[in-house]
């Protein structure tokens, strides 16, 4: 069914989430090099720029929603999970403090916010994230970043239980194995939300904004 990005989208009732846009996970100092590979080829981080300076333009507010461990390990579980069990067998895995967990500077705006996670896989549970968007009067989500394996889809399945609108942006976000992450976009991703380009946000967003 077609989706009046218009009315679902809005300013005053809508925000940019970017999912660990960071330079650990897809920058300069990745510890993913396929993740980042797909990314490169993809154009994810221009996609996400055209929709974030879109936002912008037009008063919406973008969160980043990262990801940062301590040193000491405290606020995060380390042993229920095979993926982080893994990741954190290096003991300098996106600490806090270091570059790792800053967001990419291409995507980072002066009146940007962050909302920090020590844990799991989503940026809702455990964080202040769905009162910082209620406070704002948000009641649309649109989504950009990583990944397609576990934090998109998680961040959607949380966002629709929380009574959010989501709109996942389609050559804004990637995941590995590529083929994996669009069938992902396509069986998973369309039950949860609406699925854009960030063309089309930016054509909405700039109508609003002239």
């Amino acid at each position: 069914m077609p989706v009046d990005l218009g009315s679902m989208a809005a300013p005053g009732r809508t925000a940019v989430l970017v999912m660990e846009m960071q330079r650990g996970v897809v920058g300069d100092l990745t510890r993913f090099p396929e993740l980042a590979e797909v990314c490169e080829r993809r154009g994810v981080v221009a996609g996400a720029a055209a929709v974030l300076a879109a936002a912008r333009a037009a008063g919406i507010p973008v969160i980043h929603c990262t990801a940062a461990f301590r040193a000491d390990r405290a606020g995060s579980h380390t042993d229920n999970c095979p993926f982080i069990t893994a990741l954190l067998k290096d003991p300098a895995h996106m600490l806090e403090g270091t570059g790792a967990v800053e967001v990419l500077p291409a995507l980072l705006g002066p009146g940007d916010l962050e909302s920090r996670r020590h844990h799991g896989f989503s940026p809702f549970t455990g964080t202040s994230l769905d009162m910082t968007l209620r406070s704002l009067g948000v009641s649309t989500v649109v989504a950009v970043g990583l990944s397609l394996n576990l934090g998109i889809p998680g961040l959607a399945l949380e966002a629709v239980n929380l009574g959010y609108r989501v709109a996942v942006v389609t050559d804004a976000v990637a995941g590995v194995p590529d083929d994996y992450a669009q069938a992902v976009l396509r069986n998973t991703v369309s039950l949860l939300a609406a699925r854009v380009t960030s063309a089309e946000l930016a054509e909405v967003w700039e109508r609003c904004a002239a």
